[in-house]
Formats: structure tokens, C-alpha cells, sequence
């Protein structure tokens, strides 16, 4: 920049600087509550006085889930939100700061209970921030404050106080809405933390006298389990809370309910609450120290909430848990067709629980939404279809064996007192068309569809061990809770590889029954979610388990048909069913499943009066799970395909709206297919497709074509995990599917407690070629909303990842590389960000991270060059890490991960950490910031293990 030019550049910043200045607003004449423990070079201080009780606002200024709603610079958070504001937690935020959105390091140094919280953090450029918020008592109400500040290098001179004041203006408005929503703030709940939570000691094993073991103090058992079934749809007390501790009390007593520590809610669909576990509690006079509630749609989130209650109390956070659920869709109902206003419970806007459980998305992708394929009942009636031709059943045989399946469903509901419609039916009954039973969308008739008008609630008491003696409850009433697991199948059900499968259910039931030490055989009591037959015949084949045992039929409890479908609750209902079971035979065990949305997420537990083999787990089964290949869902095309599956909607009236097809192309595409035009179909028929229209070519039966190369291949090697780029065409290039593979390889990675350090590799002759720009041509570009740029480069694993290169690793592929936090490169390999040549920079982190790594005057020749380098030049000037013969980079890349593998996790996070964090840090502070990190690890399991393995001259035993 020429001299004149930044000489001007200074006096507009100075004279900025002097007119902020001059505008400065004077500080609070009264001082804070609690002094703060710093004074900044750049300080600054904001008062407002608020309309609300302290303890109101410190509810919420204390609460993580609340931030977001009062800090008005606050634009997202990086990573999870914190759980809690306990001195020595770190988090990173997105804020604004002088309108710029900066990421901030936040460390929480000091909570005063009722009166105060701090934070510190480190902002890009190394300008360092204080946050310290103190409530005091004022006429008015509350006197809310902010003191703080800035200081560092960059913002030394006159930009120091104009950072300042713009962060005084921001927050005097922040403080304004913090005190708007502190009257709001729940009496119910209290604050998420206000001192950092302890585990407790654990107390003596137990002696479970029934069977002479002696079982942790910590071992979750449920002691209570109520249902009840409310025909009445007169409002009053029938709003799904009020169903919901109806059925608590009936599984435990008043003052067991009173000293829950946990307070679960499975979200109701017919009326939402912000947090109906806090209702709950209030209900029942308990002040837990979590709500948790789950997403507000998956069938899978009875059972999510379950496991995670038994987890709480399996690692001492929780010793009394409640989970409630319930839904009033016929109240609801009833009062829609009279007009009548419900006035049942509301919660002021803001409110949340402690945790949300579960996961959700949008439901459908393009293709089922041009289709029509936007409810369950179309869904599954299409996958009824896979069903079938992977059966190869004729259309009479099929109806014959799904009637028959809801048949013996309908016997079991009309023996369950809590059943909604306790009639039992034929499957001659199911399958003739009435009008009771209409025909909803083939092959589907009304009675073999979910009812969801239903007013149905549970309540379930899961205490531990010690908890439940200390209550005086009989080991005879204690049922076990053995092992849970969740797992989500490929989301969009059009994108799934084989309609007719599940692994994520396989996935679940092995995980269930290889902890509890079982086998399917061993199981005697089970209930399948049964929102439809496809779900029920899929489960159960997953599972292996036949359809038609009638000595152990698929469900204690009736299916959602005829016991009812009380929304996300039903499983509840299936636990609530299986307890009394399991006590009156208490060396049998029983086994539920739950789902969500259209075979999409999953849930199982173990129940037994057994005491477990195993400590309970809530085991993730995501991470591991074998996920063939996803196909490509498709509106349109041209050219042959084969029929997989067909549904045909019914109006009310009976008559067919439309025939829905999906149809697989030679490549392994699915294309979803919406025709007026109702003639005769079946399963493997050849079609000719032209655009959105097909005819029938052939009549008989072909082989559904395979989906096709996953574009990302995942290899384990014990603790190492391997990513294989494999899009050979386009030399690896990476386009939106590969990206998305790739953000979700690497959060599958991350989840994965087993796996320590990950390999990126292409092929023998190529690492990539960057981003496809054939596909970016056509508006498809390879950015996640997770991971940013090519699936990945935004935001790398936390954990050790090594880039094994051959060949040509240039623009998208150079900067996949340096993502990597080491790279292996064969003595052939080249690195380069040719983007220059073709009009654009290298935005994917490439230029900034070979800035950070290279001397200046390399970065900039490859930078603005565009030409590669060759791997042994970059070896010796640092970036590379090992250089090997052709063909050997993922050998010794594998060898290098299985060094580090085999040290301690948490001190090789922690390590990486430092090296990752330390251009934050200050001189000053260096040291401070080290020390804070490395006695993470100081006293932890590792640490003692690895100096007795030492001692004892053997090979240590992680813990992690």
C-alpha cells in the first residue's frame, strides 16, 4: 500500500476513534455486585435496571440454553452449547464484534450463585474479551450490569475504545431483552448451573437377594409404570401433562414422585409444550436438576428418553428419573369439529428444557415432495411394496399375510385393559373393504393403518439401585434396564439403498443383545413398533424373529391400530406392558423397539427382573453401522428402469387419486414417479421412463439393479479409521454427495469412542482433484452445513486425522490435504492451488493454512503462481511430514496412526489441542492457557494407568 494511502487510512481511524470517544457514554455510577476479577485496557460498563426479582434474572443470565435469546451479538455456537456455566468450562461461540461475525474462546472463571457470572475469551487477532455479568436488588426490581472490555495488540490505539463502546451499545440492548424475558423465566426449573455439577460418591453394592448377586449402587430399575386410556374428551384436565402425571401417580407415590432429580417428557404432537417436563414437575412438586424432552416428532423418543434416564443414573448424575408421555389427539379433535378454544397449558415464549433428545431433519427430500410421498401412511405403503417383491408374493398372498399379522396384533390389544379399541378382528375382517375400513393407500385399508386419535398417557419411575432401597421398594418390584441403543437410517427414505431392509434396526438389536450377553432365542417377551406391517415384517426379519410364533407374538401391547397411537408415546405404552411381564416370570427378558418418521430413527431396550451382566449403556450404534451405498433420488429421467415399489392413494370417497412409482435406472438411481394414469403394476416390471411419464415394456420379473459406488469407502483397522475417495471418473473430485459422505464420515468418527485417528486417501494415482466443477456448474456445490467446503475443511475432526497422498493432490484436493492435521505423500505426489487460473482463490482454507505453515515467500508462489510443488520440497520446508516410495503413502500413513493410537486419547487430544490453540494465546497468558489444558489430564484414569503400566513394565490399558 503506497505511504499516502496508509497515512490516510490512520487518520480516518484516528479521527473515527476521537468521535467515538467524544460520544462515549459515561459508566454505571453504582458498582457491581461482585467486583470483577479484571479491569481491561479497553474497559467498558453498562446498567440496566429491570422489571423482574434478581433470582428471575439470574435464572436466565445463568442459563446456556438462553443465551441465545438475550445476547443479540450471539450468531451460533461452535460444536455443542455448553450444558452449564461452572467455573473451568470452555466453550466457542459466534458473536458479533463491530458487526463482524468472530469466533470467541470462552472460559467461565467464576459463578457467585444468585449474583454473578464471568466469562473470558480470545477473539481472532488475539484480542482478548471480558464478559462480567452481576445482578443486584434495585427499587425497580433488579439492577442487571455489564463490565468488561478488550484489550490485546491489534486493538492497542485508537480501535481499542471503539471496540469498546460498540460492545457497551450491544449490550446495553442485550441486557434490555435479558430483562424483558427474566419475569418469564420458569419458577420450576432452575438454572442450568450455577456451581459445577458433582457426581456424587457411590455408595456399597447392593445385594439382590433374589438371586444371591450383589449389583451396583448406580444400576437402573424401574420401580413404577403407569398407562392409562381416557375416553373422554371433555378438556378439562385432559391436556397431555395432566394425562401424563395421571399415569405417575399411578406407578409410584407422591413423595418418590417429589424427589425426582430428572424429569423427561416424550414430546406430544396434539399439544406442544416448550418444556413439558417442567410442568411435570411442578405437577408433582419435584425441582429436578434437568427437563429433558424429546424432538417433537420420532416414535423413537419413548425409548430415547428411557435409555437416557438409565444412563443419568448409571453414571450418578440422576438417582430418581421420571419420564412422562402422553397425547389428547381425540380431545383435540373433538374440539376442532365443535370450535371450541382449548384452554390447556401454555409456557412463556423462551422457555426450553435442559436438553432436547433426539434428532430431526426435514422429513422429505425433492423428489418424495413432488411425488406426494409427504405422510406416513404413503411411505409405508411403499416400502409394503418393496416388502412384497422381495417376498416375491402374489398381491392376494401378501394382503393374506400382513391381515393376518394385524389379526394376532388385535388379540393381544383386546387382553390389554389400557388397549384404546380392544376388539379383536380376522384378517378376513382387515381385508374386506368397509366403511370402517376404507382403503387409505394400497395396500393399506384403514385398520391396518396407525390411530392416531387417541388420548393415551405413561409414566414411568426409573430410580437406582440405592435410590429404590432407600425408598423402601420391594426387589421384587425392580425391573433392570440391560442396555439401550439408537441408531438413524439413511435419512430420506427415496435414498435409501434396499426399501425392504433396515441395518440401523440390526445395527440396535445387536448392540442391545451383545451387551445384555443374549441371544434373539433368549428373549421371550417382545414388542415391535407397529405403526404399519412393513415396519413390524421389516423389524422382525432384521431381528430374525418369524411373524407368526403364535407362542411369542410381536407385541405385549396391541400395535398402534388398536391399542392406540398416542403419537411419539407409544412405546411407553409397549414398557408399561412389559414390566408387570417381566415380574410375574423374572428370569425371562423382554425386548421393545421404537421409531421415528418412516423407518428412520431407532431405539431398543433390554428389560429383565434379572440383575444385568453389564453396567447399562446407551449405546450409539450410529458410528459403527454398515451403511450400504445411498442412491440418488430422482423426478425425473430417461431411458429403462425396473419397478421396486408401488402405492396408490384412495380419497374418502374410495376412489384412487394417483398411482406413485419408484422405478431403478441401469446406475442405480431411483427415480420417484407420480402418474394419474392407474393401470396394472407390479414389483420388477421393466419400464421405459420419459421425463415424469413411463409404459410397462415387460411383464416379468428383473433383478433390481445394485445402487451404485459409494463415492466414499470406510475402512477400520482396530482404532484407525480409513476414508477411501472413490470417484476414479473425475479423478476424486469431490461434488455434493461426496461431501456429504464425508461430513458424516467424519461425525460418525467423532461419535465413535473407538476410533482415535482417521486416514484420508484417495486413489494409487490420484488424491483429488478438488471440487467438481461439472457438478458446480450445475448449482450443486460441495458445501455441508457442518463441515463447510468439501464436506470437511471448515471444521476437521478433533481428533488426529492424516492425509495419505498419491499422485496429484491440487485446488480442493490440495486444501482436503492440508486440512489434515499430518500429511504421508509419495515421492510422486504435487500440491497446488491453481484457483488463480481459473478466476478464484483457494476459499477452502488452502491459502490461509499454507500461509500458516510455509515461510511467506512459498506460500505466495504457490498462491498466486497456481503451479504445484513437489512433495520433497514441501517435506523439507515442513508441510509434509514423511515422504515414501510410490504406493506406500497409506501404508506408512496407517503405520504413522497406529503410533499415535497407541498412546493415551485424552493426552493426545489435549496435546493436539495445545499445538492447534497456542497462536490464540498471548505471551502472557501462555503458560496459564497450557497449564489449564494439561491438567485435564492430570489425576485422570489414563494418567494413573500409564504410570502403573510403566511400574509394572506392560503394555497400558486405555480408558480414554
Amino acid at each position: 500500500m503506497p505511504a499516502g494511502n496508509l497515512a490516510r487510512m490512520f487518520a480516518v481511524a484516528r479521527a473515527a476513534a476521537t468521535t467515538a470517544l467524544s460520544r462515549r457514554r459515561p459508566g454505571p455510577d453504582t458498582p457491581p455486585a461482585v467486583e470483577p476479577p479484571r479491569v481491561f485496557a479497553c474497559p467498558c460498563s453498562v446498567a440496566v435496571e429491570v422489571a423482574a426479582r434478581p433470582g428471575q434474572v439470574f435464572a436466565v443470565l445463568a442459563d446456556p440454553a438462553r443465551m441465545p435469546e438475550w445476547v443479540l451479538q450471539h450468531t451460533g455456537w461452535i460444536d455443542a452449547p455448553p450444558a452449564e456455566f461452572a467455573e473451568g468450562v470452555r466453550f466457542r461461540q459466534r458473536i458479533r464484534l463491530m458487526g463482524v461475525p468472530s469466533e470467541v474462546r470462552w472460559t467461565v472463571t467464576g459463578v457467585v450463585v444468585d449474583r454473578a457470572v464471568w466469562f473470558e475469551g480470545t477473539a481472532p487477532m488475539g484480542i482478548e474479551v471480558g464478559f462480567y455479568l452481576s445482578v443486584a436488588p434495585s427499587a425497580a426490581g433488579a439492577l442487571v450490569r455489564f463490565d468488561g472490555g478488550v484489550e490485546g495488540r491489534s486493538v492497542d490505539g485508537p480501535l481499542g475504545p471503539m471496540v469498546a463502546r460498540n460492545l457497551a451499545d450491544a449490550m446495553r440492548k442485550s441486557l434490555a431483552e435479558l430483562g424483558r424475558l427474566a419475569p418469564a423465566a420458569s419458577a420450576s426449573r432452575p438454572p442450568a448451573v450455577t456451581a459445577a455439577r458433582r457426581t456424587p460418591e457411590k455408595p456399597d453394592p447392593i445385594r439382590y437377594e433374589r438371586t444371591g448377586q450383589d449389583v451396583d449402587a448406580w444400576t437402573p430399575v424401574i420401580v413404577g409404570a403407569g398407562q392409562l386410556s381416557e375416553k373422554s374428551t371433555e378438556p378439562g384436565g385432559g391436556d397431555p401433562v395432566s394425562l401424563a402425571v395421571r399415569a405417575l401417580r399411578q406407578g409410584a407415590g407422591a413423595g418418590l414422585l417429589a424427589r425426582a432429580d430428572y424429569v423427561g417428557y416424550v414430546a406430544s404432537v396434539a399439544w406442544q409444550y416448550p418444556d413439558g417436563a417442567a410442568l411435570i414437575a411442578a405437577a408433582v412438586g419435584a425441582t429436578p436438576a434437568q427437563t429433558v424432552q424429546t424432538t417433537i416428532f420420532g416414535g423413537d423418543g419413548s425409548l430415547r428418553l428411557l435409555n437416557d434416564a438409565a444412563a443419568e443414573i448409571a453414571a450418578g448424575r440422576a438417582s430418581i428419573a421420571l419420564v412422562g408421555g402422553a397425547e389428547s389427539a381425540a380431545t383435540a379433535a373433538a374440539a376442532e369439529r365443535s370450535g371450541h378454544t382449548l384452554d390447556w397449558p401454555a409456557q412463556p415464549d423462551g422457555t426450553a428444557p435442559t436438553r432436547t433428545l433426539g434428532s430431526d431433519a426435514p422429513a422429505n427430500n425433492d423428489a418424495e415432495t413432488a411425488a406426494g410421498l409427504v405422510a406416513p401412511i404413503y411411505l409405508y405403503a411403499l416400502i409394503e411394496s418393496a416388502v412384497r417383491g422381495r417376498l416375491g408374493n402374489t398381491p392376494e398372498e401378501h394382503l393374506d399375510r400382513i391381515t393376518r399379522l394385524w389379526a394376532s396384533c388385535s388379540e393381544v390389544a383386546a387382553a390389554n385393559p389400557a388397549a384404546w379399541q380392544g376388539v379383536p378382528h380376522t384378517a378376513e375382517e382387515l381385508a374386506a373393504p368397509a366403511a370402517a375400513n376404507r382403503m387409505i393407500s394400497a395396500p393399506y385399508p384403514k385398520l391396518l393403518t396407525a390411530n392416531l386419535q387417541v388420548n393415551q398417557g405413561t409414566g414411568i419411575v426409573v430410580c437406582s439401585a440405592a435410590a429404590a432401597r432407600a425408598a423402601g421398594i420391594s426387589q421384587d418390584d425392580w425391573i433392570f434396564v440391560h442396555a439401550g441403543a439408537h441408531a438413524t437410517e439413511e435419512w430420506y427414505v427415496t435414498e435409501r439403498a434396499d426399501l425392504a431392509t433396515s441395518p440401523a434396526i440390526r445395527a440396535i438389536g445387536d448392540a442391545v443383545l451383545g451387551h445384555s450377553g443374549l441371544a434373539i432365542d433368549d428373549v421371550k417377551h417382545i414388542d415391535l413398533y407397529a405403526c404399519f406391517p412393513s415396519a413390524v415384517q421389516i423389524a422382525a426379519g432384521e431381528l430374525g424373529l418369524p411373524i407368526d410364533d403364535p407362542g411369542r407374538p410381536l407385541t405385549v401391547t396391541g400395535g398402534l391400530t388398536f391399542a392406540g397411537g398416542p403419537g411419539n408415546n407409544y412405546t411407553s405404552h409397549a414398557v408399561a406392558n412389559l414390566v408387570p411381564l417381566l415380574r410375574a416370570e423374572p428370569d425371562s427378558y423382554g425386548l421393545a423397539t421404537a421409531l421415528g418418521w418412516y423407518l428412520t430413527k431407532h431405539a431398543a431396550t433390554v428389560l429383565s427382573a434379572r440383575p444385568p451382566v453389564s453396567a447399562f449403556v446407551d449405546i450409539d450404534a450410529d458410528p459403527r453401522l454398515p451403511r450400504p451405498p445411498a442412491r440418488r433420488a430422482l423426478s425425473s429421467y430417461r431411458g429403462p428402469a425396473v419397478v421396486e415399489a408401488y402405492t396408490v392413494p384412495y380419497e374418502r370417497d374410495g376412489s384412487p387419486t394417483a398411482m406413485i412409482v419408484t422405478a431403478i435406472t441401469p446406475a442405480g438411481d431411483r427415480v420417484v414417479l407420480r402418474t394419474s394414469d392407474i393401470s396394472e403394476m407390479s414389483e420388477l416390471w421393466k419400464l421405459e421412463v420419459d421425463g415424469t411419464g413411463f409404459t410397462v415394456t415387460d411383464r416379468g420379473r428383473h433383478e433390481l439393479p445394485p445402487p451404485p459406488p459409494p463415492p466414499l469407502i470406510v475402512e477400520r483397522h482396530g482404532p484407525v479409521t480409513v476414508w477411501k475417495l472413490n470417484r476414479p471418473a473425475v479423478r476424486n473430485a469431490i461434488d455434493l454427495t461426496t461431501a456429504r459422505a464425508l461430513e458424516k464420515a467424519v461425525d460418525a468418527f467423532e461419535a465413535d469412542p473407538g476410533a482415535r485417528v482417521a486416514v484420508l486417501t484417495g486413489s494409487d494415482t490420484v488424491f483429488s482433484a478438488g471440487m467438481d466443477l461439472k457438478a458446480a456448474a450445475r448449482g450443486e456445490y460441495p458445501v455441508t452445513e457442518g463441515r463447510g467446503l468439501l464436506g470437511i475443511t471448515a471444521r476437521p475432526p478433533a481428533k488426529p486425522l492424516i492425509a495419505a497422498v498419491e499422485g496429484a493432490a491440487l485446488a480442493g484436493g490440495c486444501e482436503l490435504a492440508l486440512a489434515a492435521d499430518l500429511i504421508v505423500a509419495a515421492e510422486d505426489a504435487a500440491f497446488g492451488i491453481p484457483e488463480v487460473k481459473r478466476g478464484l482463490v483457494a476459499a477452502a482454507g488452502g491459502v490461509l493454512r499454507l500461509a500458516r505453515s510455509l515461510p511467506r515467500s512459498t506460500a505466495l508462489e504457490l498462491a498466486l503462481t497456481g503451479e504445484p510443488m513437489p512433495a520433497r520440497r514441501l517435506h523439507d520446508l515442513g508441510l509434509i511430514n514423511r515422504v515414501t516410495s510410490p504406493g506406500k503413502a497409506l501404508d506408512t500413513a496407517l503405520e504413522l496412526a497406529h503410533d499415535i493410537a497407541a498412546n493415551a486419547p485424552l493426552a493426545v487430544l489435549l496435546s493436539k489441542r495445545i499445538v492447534d490453540e497456542h497462536r490464540d494465546w498471548g505471551a502472557a497468558e501462555a503458560f496459564d492457557r497450557l497449564s489449564d489444558i494439561a491438567g485435564e489430564v492430570i489425576g485422570s484414569a489414563d494418567a494413573v494407568e500409564g504410570i502403573r503400566a510403566y511400574a509394572e513394565n506392560r503394555t497400558p490399558i486405555w480408558k480414554g
